[in-house]
């Protein structure tokens, strides 16, 4: 009895997307018909200041595809203060930020993840596979390697694998967190020094069957913990002292949930599926307060069925994409809908920006009929930031959010004919970039290339003159 009562009170918590809980979470109508772009509620970030000057931009360079056989993963692409560096076929190239090639590492394999940050003296780590793609070996090796990089100086600083047994473990992310390189996968993380690349701590498992099945990087370090079943484990998420691996802080998840993704870890937000979701990997966000060590949840942050349109990888823990996180807020794009406007008529959407702390929607941006407004992350002076996408007639635009009235100030209009290379490379599908004053599109993947179509474009860069 016991058994099927555990059952059904499991079900009944997963279905109808994400309702598995009491507490009420923003994202309704109302709420944004009630707070909308004119709110006097500060936001996060930065503060408003002065109106930062439009700057008019243009193609600095782009980067052709090279042509292969089938497809080659080639995910990364980090910008320092000195570089643009850019995942290619078995290698990463590094190109000044207005054009040039100025340096190339070679890999053994194929970039088969790549964590999207470079710490702040330019360094990143990117998952290879052992070996690259033959004929009998379509898909190349498993992905058993890991690679520090220094991006400002052009080198490899170390290349690592754990081991179970005797054979190398297979990962499937890496990222970077509080100064340690952690890896993980379906058979558990490993972890490594930035500096020096000394191993920190092996695959481990206990008596519960639980392993760490990845990890979320920054400033902080935060694993995503299985125990159990498989198909319907226990999850914890788990905040760990990154010299240790030990845990300072644990929240354990709502049964029912399967794939979380850290969307950010300072502060702790949590992406999750539940229920029938739309499939774009998060259906609702979780706002966890990990200061104390039993971790507690602060606020629940709903998609609305669709309403609202992030996108975060299928298995992966990190790799959410088209949301910014500041200090106190999450903007979300909204789904596409008639502008209603006879004079401007078209699809259009909005970012809303939701409170951490309450889950209640604040304010939003309006967006503008025919170009859909994507959230591009959160610029070096805490700015929530967007991507206006182009249009077959104009160019895209990046824009600057004001935590404060929501409305958006112009930093980047791209001249109309960019227009068709930033469609092709758009981040409401792929890699988008803003650092440096500049615009960084770019693809994770390069293809087989098509007779009679253009070579398509690994990455483009946007600017000023």
């Amino acid at each position: 009895m016991a058994i099927i009562v555990s059952a059904a009170v499991a079900l009944a918590l997963v279905v109808g997307g994400g309702i598995w809980y009491a507490t009420s979470g923003g994202g309704g109508k109302d709420d944004q018909a009630t707070k909308g772009s004119g709110s006097s509620q500060t936001g996060g970030g930065g503060s408003s200041g002065p109106k930062p000057k439009t700057v008019d931009g243009k193609l600095l360079f782009s980067v052709p595809s090279q042509d292969v056989k089938d497809m080659v993963s080639a995910q990364g692409m980090w910008a320092t203060d000195q570089v643009v560096a850019k995942s290619d076929v078995y290698k990463v190239t590094g190109y000044g930020l207005s054009g040039g090639k100025k340096w190339e590492i070679p890999l053994d394999g194929a970039v088969c993840w790549a964590n999207p940050q470079a710490t702040a003296d330019g360094k990143a780590v990117v998952l290879v596979s052992d070996g690259k793609q033959t004929d009998d070996k379509p898909y190349g090796g498993p992905c058993t390697q890991v690679v520090a990089l220094d991006l400002n100086k052009g080198t490899k600083l170390w290349q690592k694998s754990a081991k179970t047994g005797d054979k190398d473990m297979t990962f499937s992310e890496v990222t970077i967190g509080g100064g340690t390189v952690a890896a993980g996968g379906l058979s558990g993380g490993a972890a490594w020094s930035l500096d020096g690349g000394k191993e920190l701590w092996k695959p481990k498992a206990d008596g519960d069957d639980c392993k760490d099945a990845g990890y979320g990087g920054g400033d902080k370090l935060v694993a995503v913990r299985r125990c159990g079943d498989y198909q319907r484990p226990q999850l914890s998420i788990q905040t760990l002292d990154p010299k240790s691996g030990g845990v300072k802080s644990e929240y354990k998840m709502p049964m029912g949930l399967n794939y979380p993704h850290i969307a950010s870890t300072d502060p702790l937000v949590v992406a999750v599926s539940a229920g029938d979701s739309t499939g774009n990997g998060a259906s609702d966000f979780m706002v966890i307060d990990d200061s104390a060590k039993e971790g507690k949840l602060k606020s629940k942050i709903s998609t609305g069925n669709g309403n609202y349109e992030p996108k975060c990888p299928s298995t992966e823990v990190e790799g959410c994409i088209k949301i910014s996180i500041t200090k106190d807020s999450l903007y979300l794009p909204t789904k596409q809908h008639s502008s209603g406007d006879s004079d401007q008529p078209g699809q259009v959407n909005e970012i809303v920006a939701f409170d951490l702390n309450t889950g209640q929607t604040k304010g939003k941006t309006e967006g503008v009929p025919g170009a859909q407004l994507v959230p591009l992350g959160v610029d070096k002076d805490g700015f929530p930031i967007g991507y206006q996408n182009a249009t077959y007639k104009g160019g895209g635009q990046v824009l600057r959010i004001d935590p404060k009235t929501y409305k958006a100030d112009v930093l980047l209009k791209n001249a109309d004919d960019s227009a068709k290379i930033e469609q092709d490379l758009s981040p409401q599908f792929k890699q988008g970039l803003w650092a440096q004053g500049r615009l960084f599109l770019g693809s994770d993947y390069v293809h087989k290339q098509s007779p009679g179509l253009d070579r398509e474009n690994m990455m483009a860069v946007f600017g000023g003159s």
